[in-house]
């Protein structure tokens, strides 16, 4: 038992992170994934078929976060083109900035073009965030609450989660939205005075991860409603969502999506 606690204390160091945007996780740690290609034909193929959530396209070869449950097995198949890092800069405006490619730049790019004027004028001082569990395992939920912890504390900074959308400032999405919940998301994201934000938390709240072709899915609020923030993960990192929520309100920086295409 002593042993196996001195182990996280060695991984992790001191408890309280006085510095969370400085902070570099272990090499165990799953981010974001690097591509180097070319990757030969056949292997890309095998690759596409075999990816259980349709992560992975074959030509050109691509993988995309918003679907990636970070299983890890296309980088033990194909050790020399794929290789996780330990970069959890993962959040991003723009959906597409999720697909990577072969001889990607190493970051997530972040469209500021994206971000509406209102949120860093509004909320650059004070979020109020209800998160709403659509369906999810609690993984993502356990990880968004631990942000809050003593580790990260990242109400520090004014940012907090409430119990009720009419204290909030936007809405935080976990989970595939499934047809019982998809309701309840939509009155609760209206209940939030406007303007306010919309946030996907999770490949399951992305794309649906491992649940997108079910039939117990309805993801149509989706389709009407702009969202502001991806945060991709299985679960997503406390560090994660804070840096993509840091970012969103122009607190931390990242390339431009400008930079990147």
């Amino acid at each position: 038992m002593l042993i196996s606690k001195w182990k996280v204390w060695r991984s992790h160091g001191r408890q309280f992170i006085p510095d969370l945007q400085g902070v570099r996780l272990p090499e165990t740690f799953r981010g974001r994934p690097q591509i180097e290609g070319p990757v030969p034909k056949l292997l890309a193929e095998e690759l596409a078929q075999w990816c259980p959530v349709g992560a992975l396209t074959a030509e050109p070869f691509t993988l995309d976060l918003g679907r990636c449950v970070f299983c890890n097995e296309c980088a033990m198949r194909a050790p020399q083109h794929i290789t996780f890092t330990s970069d959890y800069r993962l959040a991003t405006t723009h959906r597409d900035a999720l697909i990577l490619r072969e001889g990607n730049p190493d970051f997530i790019a972040f469209d500021e073009d994206q971000v509406r004027d209102c949120i860093h004028r509004l909320f650059g001082r004070a979020l109020k965030l209800r998160e709403v569990s659509a369906g999810g395992d609690n993984s993502t939920e356990m990880e968004l609450n631990a942000s809050m912890n003593v580790n990260f504390d990242f109400s520090r900074f004014g940012i907090d989660f409430v119990a009720s959308p009419r204290h909030a400032d936007g809405v935080v999405m976990t989970g595939p939205l499934t047809e019982n919940m998809a309701r309840a998301l939509e009155i609760c994201y209206n209940s939030v005075p406007a303007p306010r934000l919309l946030i996907l938390a999770g490949s399951d709240a992305i794309s649906g991860g491992l649940f997108a072709e079910s039939p117990a899915l309805d993801r149509r609020f989706l389709d009407r409603y702009r969202v502001d923030l991806y945060i991709p993960g299985n679960p997503v990192h406390p560090l994660t969502f804070i840096d993509g929520i840091m970012t969103l309100l122009g607190h931390y920086e990242r390339t431009p999506w400008s930079e990147f295409q």
